[in-house]
């Protein structure tokens, strides 16, 4: 039975490959017993801002079989998005290297599907629910526990050999698998870069991040109006932020990804200070059609543009 659960997992991580992932790992579906008083104090001290949502499903947020009936493995994946690609205004509104290309929630979930087939096809009777970052999940948590690298103080995952600009996303099945062994040991070691390169402070002691100050959240998940305290101090991004993962010392490892769905629109990268400023909805329509820069809105990203005077 053993050899045969060996057998699944390394098809399984094989076919991940296939499919453009760039790690892939195992962990038993239980319950996260150590996240458990992190979750509940980082909700109470209000790190999570106007993110109502992350008060919900908190049991189902430690434990996936609540999630998924008889849940047995948890299958964490990354997947990369690094691209060497830059805006080519240095004057221009910032936007995160991941929403540079298609919206990653669907390139992603088409890949987890695929693979659930495989697994069906392979396998036999599997059910199982893919998750990419829209449910209540705790991704880093379960890639640590399968291996996949350790969370850094900036509360990123973090990988040895290829530092940490990866989306991570779950397939939890009710099949029992081989399991990838203890979580990777912490190399964040004595540096502090990304606690002193936040421009909002919004890492307010090594791996807590106040939510509500992060720049990622000011500019996406704020519905009102970003708050005058912060006024200067965005460091002229307009959607999401960078700043932590540049600094990283492990990032040095990132390698471009391959994934043509991650390119960004032709037009992106060249638009200056002053295209961004006169944005039209015509133009913010076709630049960001299949983007994940569309959950901000027209008049989301405006309010940001504008926010930087």
């Amino acid at each position: 039975m053993k050899q045969h659960l060996s057998t699944y997992s390394q098809q399984i991580k094989a076919e991940a490959q296939r499919l453009g992932f760039m790690f892939c790992g195992i962990a038993k579906a239980d319950f996260l017993e150590e996240e458990a008083p992190r979750l509940e104090n980082w909700l109470k001290q209000g790190h999570h801002g106007e993110m109502q949502y992350m008060e919900n499903y908190f049991d189902k947020r430690l434990d996936p079989r609540l999630l998924v009936d008889d849940a047995k493995s948890v299958i964490s994946l990354a997947l990369n998005y690094y691209t060497d690609k830059q805006q080519t205004d240095p004057l221009a509104p910032k936007i995160s290297k991941y929403a540079y290309g298609m919206d990653y929630h669907d390139v992603i979930k088409d890949k987890l599907k695929q693979l659930l087939y495989f697994m069906q096809e392979t396998i036999g009777q599997v059910n199982g629910r893919a998750f990419v970052d829209s449910a209540p999940v705790l991704d880093r948590a379960w890639a640590k526990r399968s291996g996949l690298g350790w969370i850094g103080k900036n509360s990123n995952l973090i990988n040895k050999k290829s530092g940490s600009f990866f989306f991570l996303a779950e397939l939890i099945v009710d099949a029992e698998l081989e399991y990838d062994v203890a979580p990777t040991i912490d190399h964040c070691g004595t540096c502090t870069r990304c606690i002193d390169a936040c421009p909002t402070d919004a890492i307010v002691a090594p791996y807590v991040v106040d939510g509500s100050r992060c720049i990622s959240y000011l500019t996406i998940e704020l519905k009102n109006n970003l708050p005058e305290e912060f006024k200067g101090k965005t460091d002229d991004w307009m959607f999401g932020c960078d700043v932590c993962q540049n600094v990283c010392p492990w990032n040095r490892f990132s390698i471009t990804h391959q994934e043509p769905a991650f390119e960004p629109h032709p037009e992106l990268l060249d638009m200056t200070r002053r295209d961004w400023q006169e944005i039209t909805h015509d133009t913010f329509q076709q630049v960001f059609k299949k983007s994940a820069v569309k959950r901000t809105k027209f008049t989301g990203l405006k309010r940001n543009i504008e926010f930087l005077g």
